[in-house]
């Protein structure tokens, strides 16, 4: 399961100088930088894809893709892409570009356990792996413009889907349902967790539960869920579906049912988290995480890691 990983990374190490491997590596001890993300601009730890030669961004790119399913890596290349088309709209003023991501890698690849981060604005994946077994949370995407269009028609918009299913599930879970998911009338400005390096208890899960639904709604529910996790590729994103709680799931919406109005919504169970708002810019800035209560950064792996192996 990790050998593509692993090949991947040890590519890209292979690829970078002495001073740029003193840059991008850094232990995986560093608890404190491990937990340390962040979606909003500004410069990060590790080297800057932007400043990397040809053929080493495209190894970034590669291990990017080598845990990503296909259509999760075209939406984080476009939306790293459109850091370009905001600048172009705020006139140069805060010196956007598409190379303004960050790449750091945590241990060894290949010598349990190690793990990677590539980070900028509206992307932000975190990979661990021990044991054979990957994780790869908090995993953030946002977009700004979240929508492009012309005469009407909808030209770029990376995260469809995270706004239509949700939508969905609301038409099909019929009028007693609705009003039990739609927990306020007012949506929050931005996600509810930010970018909290723990969730401990932030949230309880509220709304409709998983398992009052039936037929379509419980399926548009489920494949929500499934959706978020398939931004892993295959084996992982069916690992992480298979260690659900699916009864346990709750979905609750804020914000106006319009669209193009301000609303937001998130997924929960005791363990799993996902985040969506899209109210910043008239509606046009979305931002979605998907997060594990006990297991973002890989910490419930490498607490079981640290356990069974003396160090």
């Amino acid at each position: 399961m990790t050998d593509v990983l692993t090949g991947a990374a040890r590519s890209l190490v292979r690829s970078l100088d002495e001073r740029q491997r003193s840059t991008a590596l850094r232990p995986i001890t560093d608890d404190d930088l491990r937990h340390r993300w962040a979606y909003t601009p500004g410069s990060r730890a590790g080297v800057v894809v932007g400043e990397l030669g040809r053929t080493q961004r495209k190894a970034v790119h590669h291990l990017l893709a080598s845990v990503l399913s296909p259509h999760a890596y075209a939406q984080t290349a476009t939306i790293m892409a459109l850091e370009d088309v905001l600048d172009h709209r705020e006139g140069g003023n805060r010196n956007r570009h598409r190379g303004d991501y960050w790449f750091v890698l945590f241990g060894t690849p290949g010598d349990d356990p190690w793990g990677w981060r590539l980070e900028g604005h509206h992307v932000s994946v975190n990979v661990v792996v021990v044991d054979g077994r990957v994780s790869a949370t908090p995993f953030f995407l946002g977009a700004e413009p979240a929508h492009t269009t012309y005469n009407g028609h909808t030209v770029v918009r990376p995260l469809t889907l995270e706004e239509e299913l949700p939508r969905q599930l609301l038409d099909r879970m019929g009028a007693e349902h609705r009003l039990t998911a739609v927990v306020s009338k007012h949506a929050p400005d931005d996600l509810l967790t930010r970018n909290a390096s723990r969730l401990g208890s932030v949230l309880e899960p509220v709304g409709v539960a998983l398992s009052s639904l039936d037929g379509e709604a419980r399926d548009l529910l489920t494949g929500l869920v499934r959706y978020y996790l398939d931004r892993l590729r295959p084996d992982l994103a069916t690992a992480e579906f298979d260690r659900l709680e699916l009864d346990r799931v709750h979905f609750a919406w804020e914000g106006s049912e319009k669209r193009g109005a301000g609303h937001y919504y998130r997924v929960q169970t005791p363990e799993l988290l996902i985040e969506y708002d899209n109210t910043q810019g008239g509606a046009n800035h979305a931002h979605s995480v998907w997060r594990r209560r006990s297991g973002d950064f890989g910490d419930d792996l490498l607490a079981a890691h640290l356990g069974e192996v003396d160090h």
